[in-house]
């Protein structure tokens, strides 16, 4: 254990468990642009070589948090006085740490998923209300400014009450393959991508509609990362995982650990201690998560909402539309254009396209300007990070509470139960007994005034809007 840092006087104290790519995010921060506002005091892991990893990069900076292993928790938070922790472990680890630290009075910053299950929902707002103490969930993607400005468009009243949804996310062959290779590729560990990854998208969606799902339908299957697939490649003589592959120079989705020196020191250099592979063969039998799934979701407000998401893409990004009774808005992020025909991301790197367009009824189209985002997840990370750590103020209401991954989570276990009975319809409220909602919104689409023409004048998100010419689709 190391010495446990004196900290900064006055300033937050937080603890961070589970040491895998993602805590670095947080970990970077503490000890770099936010170490003024808050202390790295403890680190935790199962793996003793990703937390002497941590411990040196910390050290780099001259911060020196106490390390920890998985089953010395509870003696982390009494020792390093934590006011907070960290959670970014493994999906199906999240409700016990979040449960542990409430029920020791701490805080919680958790990543998302919340949870997976729906009993493990019930179980973190039970342990929240009971503690008084708050758990908030990193939902970096309310943070990036063009997602941002879709709410704000969307509460104006532009376009009218919102009617329906389409959403379309599309994970290309390169981070998509991803979650088919890690811990994530089975069912009990993430839920699978409906969960996983699709919390981020449920809870835009919640968050822009200012609702909560009422029911769910949906379709799921693994189409891509198969072994029929592989065959077809002509993969027939694929190994466990990447390392030593005998196909490694055909396969088109391979990864090199070696390569990336974060996932080198993280991964590769600790396998001896858990026997953790980074690096497994995403076309093996024994994966169970989907690779193409769609909902059909139905919101409290009426909304109707399709859904698709796909992770054998050509390439990254995604379109939202929103029809609204006097009008659409529509949102469409291309966030890697391509994939290199080593599976790489394009040399050099492409940067990341947005267009927001109002189209009023009876008029011609509008392409908002966007306000400039600077850094990962459509410049969410930072402007999350900032306000996470008290420094930043939150106009918008961006923050999310348990309430708030707990019914983003709930939608995609409620889609994951429906694909698991032939598509048969799941209401939530079955689900989510004892699970507060999140505050609802008054006016989410803005004021229900009279029928008038569109005047650009009246938004002031219009004020350096430029008139395209395009079809409303």
């Amino acid at each position: 254990m190391s010495v446990i840092a004196t900290p900064v006087s006055g300033a937050r104290r937080y603890a961070l468990v589970g040491l895998g790519v993602r805590s670095y995010l947080y970990l970077t921060a503490l000890t770099g642009p936010h170490r003024q506002y808050g202390d790295l005091v403890g680190l935790c892991d199962s793996n003793r070589g990703r937390l002497a990893r941590a411990v040196e990069v910390a050290a780099r900076q001259d911060v020196r948090p106490a390390a920890y292993a998985a089953g010395d928790f509870e003696r982390m938070l009494d020792e390093t006085q934590a006011d907070a922790v960290i959670v970014t472990s493994p999906d199906y680890t999240h409700a016990d740490y979040i449960v542990r630290a409430l029920k020791a009075g701490r805080d919680v910053i958790t990543e998302k998923p919340l949870t997976v299950d729906a009993a493990s929902c019930r179980r973190i707002l039970a342990a929240r209300k009971a503690s008084g103490r708050r758990v908030t969930v990193g939902f970096n993607y309310r943070y990036s400014p063009a997602r941002t400005l879709a709410k704000q468009v969307l509460a104006s009243g532009a376009i009218g009450r919102i009617t329906a949804v389409n959403f379309e996310w599309r994970l290309d062959t390169h981070h998509g393959a991803d979650y088919f290779r890690r811990w994530h590729r089975l069912m009990r560990n993430s839920g699978g991508l409906l969960v996983h990854k699709a919390t981020h998208h449920f809870d835009l969606i919640n968050w822009w509609l200012g609702s909560t799902a009422r029911e769910v339908s949906a379709e799921g299957r693994r189409a891509f990362y198969r072994p029929e697939t592989a065959d077809g490649l002509g993969l027939h003589d694929r190994g466990e995982r990447c390392a030593a592959c005998p196909a490694f120079a055909r396969c088109r989705v391979r990864l090199d650990l070696g390569a990336s020196r974060a996932l080198r020191e993280i991964y590769a250099s600790n396998e001896g201690h858990d026997g953790y592979f980074r690096d497994r063969c995403v076309f093996a039998s024994e994966i169970d998560i989907w690779d193409t799934m769609r909902a059909s979701l139905t919101y409290e407000n009426d909304v109707v909402v399709n859904y698709l998401l796909s992770a054998y893409a050509p390439g990254e990004g995604y379109r939202v539309v929103f029809h609204g009774e006097r009008g659409e808005l529509t949102m469409e992020t291309t966030e890697r254009p391509f994939v290199e025909p080593d599976g790489a991301p394009p040399r050099p790197a492409a940067p990341e396209e947005t267009t927001l367009v109002v189209q009023p009824l009876f008029g011609r189209a509008y392409e908002l300007r966007i306000p400039e985002a600077i850094g990962d997840h459509g410049g969410g990370d930072a402007l999350m990070l900032a306000h996470l750590f008290g420094h930043a103020p939150d106009p918008d209401g961006r923050a999310a509470d348990d309430r708030a991954g707990a019914w983003s989570a709930l939608v995609g276990i409620a889609a994951n139960a429906s694909i698991a009975t032939g598509g048969a319809p799941v209401k939530l409220a079955d689900l989510a007994d004892g699970v507060d909602r999140p505050d609802p919104e008054p006016a989410p689409f803005g004021p229900q005034a009279a029928w008038r023409d569109f005047d650009a004048a009246r938004y002031p998100f219009m004020a350096d809007a430029r008139q395209i010419s395009r079809s409303s689709t």
